[in-house]
């Protein structure tokens, strides 16, 4: 039996399957490489496909896969999202070394005043100077964590005489370089690796933020904490990007790539940092909390020793960048103006 449709009624059909299509759930698979209880999961990731369902009327999903389900590990993350193994990672920067060389600058010594205004100047800095580094993805966020701490577990670090000969982990190029500054022996590994390598004693301590440390049980496995005076710039932090394959962000249509759009960008990226950062709060309160023990505030006097002792770490970036092509004093002084203009 052949059934023929009027024009109307082929019409009525085409439109019907074309809402279908346009109604179809999008599912994001979103990758990263802390545990399924740390804020990244719940709260960073959580509430941006939150948001993205919601302002897609449920048409965009995500699936948020932690501690590296998907496979690989932590450094390769961002070429996870370039090849589309996932769709939306979060990842350190730095865990690529050498690969986002211009963005690093935030993780110079003293450079960062807090994360939400350090995070929103990376972003502005990233899209000014730096978009060649992710030319290869659709760039979703930049920001950064709060401040560094130094964890230590047979002797507590008070002094820059106290650094000597002491094996401390950095996540990044620059963190190990000024590690060496400081007169440690750096020893540079993803943050997953730290309690194995402190329980087996590959290194003494960990520079690490109070954030991620309780989850790390680094109050288990340390009994010391270096904590800088907060009223002084930062001693380091970490750059964070959430890179989102370019083919994914492509195929969506118009009106969904202007929800990524919408949920992208710098105040995502503030958000990000502001989030982070907050968490240092329950952080700390855990290490304060646990019995025997150490916080050991570090002075500002004594910082201003540590920060003339890695001054030269800038002048070496700077120089580094004016061989790769860009005139790195120049982007010093415009990372440096953007965190002030957003710092109250």
């Amino acid at each position: 039996m052949k059934i023929r449709l009027t024009p109307l009624a082929f019409s009525l059909a085409m439109m019907t399957a074309s809402a279908g299509v346009a109604a179809q759930t999008i599912t994001l698979k979103v990758h990263h490489f802390l545990g399924p209880q740390s804020i990244q999961h719940t709260k960073m990731l959580g509430d941006w496909c939150a948001n993205i369902a919601k302002d897609s009327s449920n048409r965009l999903q995500c699936q948020i896969f932690p501690a590296m389900q998907l496979g690989g590990s932590p450094p390769q993350l961002f070429d996870q999202a370039k090849d589309g193994v996932a769709d939306v990672v979060w990842t350190v920067a730095g865990y690529s070394a050498g690969r986002f060389p211009k963005s690093e600058i935030f993780e110079l010594p003293f450079m960062m005043t807090n994360a939400e205004s350090t995070s929103r100047a990376a972003w502005d800095f990233v899209q000014k100077h730096a978009m060649d580094e992710y030319s290869q993805v659709k760039l979703l966020a930049v920001h950064v964590h709060g401040p560094g701490n130094i964890f230590t577990k047979s002797k507590p670090i008070k002094t820059l005489a106290d650094f000597k000969g002491m094996k401390l982990r950095a996540p990044t190029r620059l963190t190990n370089k000024m590690l060496a500054m400081l007169g440690a022996t750096p020893v540079g590994m993803p943050v997953p690796q730290v309690p194995e390598a402190l329980s087996k004693g590959v290194i003494d301590g960990a520079v690490i933020p109070y954030e991620v440390a309780p989850g790390l049980r680094v109050h288990e496995l340390t009994k010391y904490v270096a904590e800088p005076d907060r009223s002084f710039e930062a001693l380091y932090t970490t750059v964070f990007i959430v890179p989102m394959n370019k083919a994914k962000y492509d195929s969506l249509p118009n009106d969904l790539k202007a929800v990524i759009d919408k949920n992208s960008g710098r105040e995502f990226s503030a958000f990000l940092g502001r989030t982070q950062s907050g968490n240092d709060v329950p952080g700390r309160a855990t290490f304060a909390a646990t019995q025997g023990y150490t916080i050991n505030q570090i002075p500002k006097a004594e910082l201003e020793k540590w920060r003339q002792a890695t001054d030269r770490l800038d002048d070496e970036w700077a120089e580094e960048m004016s061989k790769r092509g860009s005139d790195g004093k120049a982007l010093l002084s415009s990372a440096r103006e953007l965190i002030k203009s957003y710092t109250k």
